[in-house]
Formats: C-alpha cells, sequence, structure tokens
C-alpha cells in the first residue's frame, strides 16, 4: 500500500487520545507505517545527561502514531480527508482530495 501522506503535510488525528488534534507531519517511516506529527502523542522520557553542558531529566517529545489513525487536512473542508492520486495534463501525479476533487498539499 502507498503511503500518501508525506514530511510537511498538514494532518488530522482521528482516533487515540489526541483524537481532533492536527498539526505539522515532521517525520514518516514507510516500514513501519508510522508518522511523528508537531505537538500531537506527547510522550515522558528519563534521560541522562550525556556529555558536557547536557542537562538530564525529564523531557517531552513527540512519539510515532499509526499512519492508519490520521488522515490528511483539507482546509477547504475544515477536516481530515481521503486522498486519491490523478495525472495532471502534463504527465506528473498530483494528490486530490476525495471530498473536494481539488489537489491538496505540495505536488510530487
Amino acid at each position: 500500500m502507498a503511503i500518501k501522506i508525506r514530511k510537511g503535510d498538514t494532518v488530522m488525528v482521528i482516533s487515540g487520545e489526541d483524537k481532533g488534534k492536527t498539526g505539522r507531519v515532521l517525520s514518516v517511516d514507510a516500514d513501519k507505517h508510522r508518522v511523528i506529527v508537531e505537538k500531537v502523542n506527547f510522550v515522558k522520557r528519563h534521560t541522562k545527561p550525556r556529555g558536557q553542558g547536557q542537562q538530564g531529566g525529564i523531557l517531552e517529545k513527540e512519539a510515532p502514531i499509526h499512519i492508519s489513525n490520521v488522515l490528511l487536512f483539507d482546509p477547504k473542508v475544515g477536516k481530515g480527508v481521503r486522498c486519491g492520486v490523478r495525472m495532471t495534463t502534463d504527465g506528473k501525479r498530483e494528490r486530490v482530495s476525495r471530498a473536494t476533487g481539488e489537489p491538496v498539499g505540495k505536488s510530487e
């Protein structure tokens, strides 16, 4: 299955503790089908100081979310939408919203 969500996209979380939140995708792990979304799914990590001048303690950072739990956010509709792929007249591929049929996000 092709992953249609890319780094830099705005997505909406559709299930889990952070349901309804939106954020920008920081990274995509295609092998594990997981994404890291900015300011969503925070976890606490207890870290030791490593090296000179580095602070140890409890740090909060984003944890990965399974790709099935997020949808591409379409600002025209105001919610998460499924997306498809179509070919443009000049032969390039573009992602389109299934709700509106218009291009979504950055094109390839």
